[in-house]
């Protein structure tokens, strides 16, 4: 990805080279057209292809040959960039040929209410039991109804230890040192992990409905305007290994992956809280392929597999089975595996019904400013 901004983003990861080698032979330079899948009747229902729709960087050719190795189903991936985008494609009609999509928590509660999603059958899902309590029955999800958490991580602040002279331990660092870090930090391009941070740093919720909280939060980042050098999800990684950016807001994920690049790079998520995120794994209505989509859940659930992904692609596990296996300086990540005593002070994203146009609002007139 380049410095520029990037596309609006509610979670995480854009395109990794190895996404890009996902299903060469079906996908295109610029991604398979689903018009022309729906329009083939051999994709429909096929029990030999399983067609899912990810973030990047969520698979790669090794997991996707396992699988097939296991059951004998090809998985051809597609990738977005956002849960809206994603949301925006299913109800236009172009997720039809998908059986498994991975959306995030928030969106899970939205395209549940809108009667996007398949009730799961848990006498079909092994490993549900093997979850982390906190994933068994999440705010956004109780009871699992709808999605199998795969992924999970904070939002925080990842620095160059060597560059600043004293390290960040909350969002208002942003703010006092905004001369320090002129044109050298960058922010998330996502609505509501900006907004969030700045109604954090008020002491206010992520998911404010509080319309003068809101505004508060917008005054705030007018504010800091000027020391942002752009908003991108993943255009700080290049920038800050060449000590171009000194600071910049990212995805614990993706901030495990980078950090053995520099030893001078750290780490933290805001002591005053954040973002709690989870990432989860759903079969949509009229899915074309639901026998496929549960052996897809049942193979990420299990543990060796869901060690391999934390190890291999730095996402880190809701299974405490997985967990259990990883090495001890993985267990031991505080990037990865933050304390309780940071998660208790991150919250879930949850949908903001009509407030969402306020955000969007604000969040148009902060990037056009």
């Amino acid at each position: 990805m380049s410095s520029q901004q990037d596309t609006p983003t509610s979670r995480r990861r854009f395109l990794k080279a190895s996404a890009a080698t996902i299903a060469v032979s079906t996908l295109s330079s610029c991604g398979w057209r689903l018009a022309e899948v729906k329009s083939n009747p051999r994709m429909q229902g096929n029990s030999d292809l399983l067609y899912i729709y990810t973030w990047a960087g969520y698979t790669d050719q090794d997991l996707l040959d396992r699988f097939y190795d296991e059951t004998g189903i090809k998985v051809v991936a597609d990738v977005f960039d956002s849960n809206e985008s994603m949301l925006a494609r299913v109800q236009a009609g172009g997720g039809g040929a998908y059986s498994i999509i991975y959306p995030s928590d928030y969106m899970v509660q939205k395209m549940a209410a809108l009667n996007l999603l398949t009730e799961l059958d848990h006498s079909l899902i092994i490993g549900l039991d093997d979850l982390f309590p906190q994933f068994q029955d999440p705010i956004y999800d109780p009871g699992n109804v709808y999605s199998v958490p795969i992924s999970w991580g904070t939002t925080g602040l990842i620095y160059n230890s060597k560059l600043l002279p004293t390290a960040p331990n909350d969002w208002d660092y942003l703010w006092e040192n905004r001369d320090l870090v002129l044109k050298r930090m960058t922010l998330v391009n996502d609505v509501r992990e900006v907004m969030g941070c700045a109604l954090r740093k008020l002491g206010y919720s992520y998911n404010s409905t509080n319309v003068e909280n809101i505004k508060q939060a917008y005054e705030e980042l007018l504010i800091l305007r000027p020391a942002i050098a752009s908003f991108t999800t993943d255009g700080w990684r290049s920038q800050i290994l060449v000590e171009d950016l000194l600071i910049a807001m990212c995805y614990s994920s993706d901030a495990a992956e980078i950090k053995p690049e520099n030893e001078d790079l750290e780490y933290i998520t805001p002591r005053s809280g954040s973002s709690l995120w989870t990432d989860t794994l759903v079969i949509p209505k009229n899915a074309p392929n639901p026998d496929g989509a549960y052996q897809w859940i049942n193979f990420m659930l299990q543990p060796d597999i869901a060690a391999e992904i934390v190890e291999r692609l730095s996402f880190t596990t809701a299974s405490r089975e997985a967990y259990q296996i990883l090495p001890e300086e993985l267990k031991e990540d505080p990037t990865l595996f933050p304390p309780e005593s940071i998660i208790e002070r991150c919250e879930s994203l949850a949908p903001l019904g009509k407030y969402e146009e306020v955000y969007e609002r604000y969040w148009t007139k902060l990037r056009s400013g």
